[in-house]
């Protein structure tokens, strides 16, 4: 906490009797703040006087005078025992008060801080949850913002549209939390409740913000590490097989520039945000082979991607750099309906969403012997341990095809041993 003055200092002081040779001992405290906030300067006498004193001719006061000598311990000076005795009386009463003052001092500010933490622990979390959602993240995806959004919504739900004071947040409480997100209704105009790992990440962010909000101390305790996190569901990943995808090939789509950005999607893996917002300028030619430069939305990384010539084809006719590539591709919100036309259209009865076709890239991958850590690399995955669940679906497969080649009658007509 800032202080207005500097710290109260004692001193022992001499003050001239007006009618005969000998000095008063005075205890001077400066600065005093008294509780208008005046500054003063106390002084108390000693009720004793020495006659005595050794001056330091080299030291002057304002008025033109000497200033007393003092040892090492800053006690006053005096030739007679006697005086030199009240020296030392008045250096104690110094200790006493500035010992007082110090205490005074270390009290004011411990209690300012206990009103000032007081104080911060009657703000409202949901409040200061939702201004961190864009202050925390001034670089974040869409996606991310959203989620922080869609949280504050639901906080506002659990409380009833309350506010939720940080004083009442405890282990509790967010157990409650925990098992109204499980049950939380879902955004826009979709029905019904979220999924297990959709519940698990709002109460991520929730606990993020928790602490977030120990950090800048409107908590005195960490409650976010004292509650576990809403364990996921492993999530079915539906894709394509490459028998799929030259079905789907073969099939004629009513959209050209959803069936360019598809099978550039199924070549490359890109996201459908980043292909929604790839511009010429950032498809170059490298070494005789054509690359994409681009920050990933999701990850806010600058990232390269090779592609092949059939994906750079599914491009189109290259225009000008500032222009989109694949122009006219609807929003996620849209776009799953006439790619739900096209999959039925090709006969084809599994649940494919355009993000199937990201799945669908590297699975395909995987399957042809690409390693894990290059399939990561070309995801943009941050951290291999994403890029496993789709090892996960190839192993699968490998164990259906194993089982797919049965020999009738193989144990009939074996020789004797």
């Amino acid at each position: 906490m800032k202080k207005p003055l500097s710290h109260t200092k004692v001193t022992v002081k001499l003050r001239k009797s007006q009618y005969k040779e000998e000095w008063y001992l005075i205890v001077e405290a400066y600065p005093v703040v008294s509780a208008g906030n005046k500054v003063e300067r106390i002084v108390e006498s000693v009720n004793r006087s020495i006659t005595t004193p050794i001056w330091d001719k080299s030291s002057t006061t304002r008025s033109s005078g000497y200033k007393p000598k003092r040892d090492i311990n800053g006690i006053i000076m005096c030739r007679s025992t006697l005086d030199q005795e009240s020296c030392i009386y008045a250096d104690n009463v110094r200790k006493l008060r500035q010992h007082e003052y110090d205490s005074q001092s270390l009290y004011t500010d411990k209690e300012s801080e206990i009103a000032a933490q007081n104080e911060r622990s009657e703000q409202d979390f949901i409040e200061y949850f939702k201004k961190i959602t864009y202050t925390r993240h001034p670089n974040a995806s869409k996606s991310i913002i959203i989620n922080w959004e869609r949280v504050g919504v639901l906080l506002g739900l659990f409380t009833e549209g309350k506010p939720m004071p940080f004083s009442t947040i405890n282990v509790k409480l967010l157990e409650e939390l925990k098992m109204y997100m499980l049950t939380a209704p879902q955004g826009g105009k979709k029905g019904g409740t979220v999924s297990q790992n959709t519940a698990s990440t709002y109460f991520s962010i929730v606990k993020a913000g928790l602490k977030q909000a120990f950090i800048d101390e409107y908590l005195t305790v960490d409650v976010s590490e004292k509650v576990k996190n809403i364990p996921t569901k492993e999530s079915r990943r539906e894709v394509l097989t490459i028998e799929e995808v030259n079905k789907l090939a073969n099939t004629p789509c009513s959209n050209n520039v959803l069936r360019r950005a598809s099978f550039f999607s199924i070549l490359t893996g890109l996201r459908h945000c980043d292909i929604q917002e790839l511009k010429w300028g950032q498809i170059v030619r490298h070494n005789d082979s054509w690359r994409i430069n681009f920050d990933q939305e999701k990850t806010d990384g600058v990232e390269y991607t090779p592609i092949s010539d059939q994906a750079y084809e599914m491009c189109g006719e290259r225009r000008d750099p500032d222009r989109l590539v694949f122009e006219g591709l609807m929003n996620p919100s849209w776009i799953n309906r006439p790619v739900k036309k096209w999959i039925e259209a090709a006969g084809i009865t599994k649940h494919i969403t355009f993000h199937c076709f990201r799945h669908s890239y590297a699975t395909l991958q995987l399957t042809n012997g690409t390693d894990i850590f290059t399939v990561s690399k070309m995801l943009g995955h941050t951290n291999v341990k994403t890029t496993q669940i789709y090892a996960k679906v190839v192993d699968a497969k490998k164990e259906q095809a194993a089982k797919a080649i049965t020999i009738e009658n193989l144990d009939k007509n074996k020789p004797e041993e």
